[in-house]
């Protein structure tokens, strides 16, 4: 048995929503019809498709894509950046008990998308020693 995971988000515009994940996954969608889109993606395994209308501000904290290494985030923020995506680095810092690197970009609607690498594990939740320290034990990523 294969297994992929599937997630579906809810967004306010397609077009520019497909722009976003084209950008961030490095790929285009596999299918696009009126208000839906999909993209199948290898690597990571995920069935990932937009649904335009509906709520799209839920419970959701954040989406990521864990790498393999430090080289593999930086390789990521600069392909994401040569698209024109605004990227937020969060080098060697310390978030839901593990030490990190880390980019974020934001789609659209506002959904937070994290590139990270675990460095290391942490018997802190967040992070003490990052030049940016977190405001709260509730700020960690987030």
């Amino acid at each position: 048995m294969i297994l992929k995971p599937h997630v579906a988000i809810n967004v306010k515009d397609l077009n520019k929503s497909v722009v976003f994940y084209t950008q961030l996954f490095g790929v285009e969608p596999v299918k696009v019809r009126p208000g839906y889109a999909k993209f199948d993606l290898e690597q990571p395994a995920l069935n990932f498709t937009l649904n335009e209308g509906g709520e799209v501000s839920g419970g959701l904290n954040h989406l990521g894509i864990q790498v393999k290494s430090t080289e593999d985030v930086l390789a990521t923020k600069e392909r994401l950046q040569k698209e024109g995506l605004a990227t937020f680095d969060e080098m060697n810092t310390t978030c839901c008990y593990a030490r990190q690197d880390k980019i974020w970009v934001t789609s659209p609607d506002g959904h937070r998308w994290e590139v990270f690498t675990v460095l290391a594990d942490a018997e802190e939740k967040s992070n003490k020693s990052a030049a940016e320290p977190k405001q709260s034990e509730t700020d960690c990523c987030s």
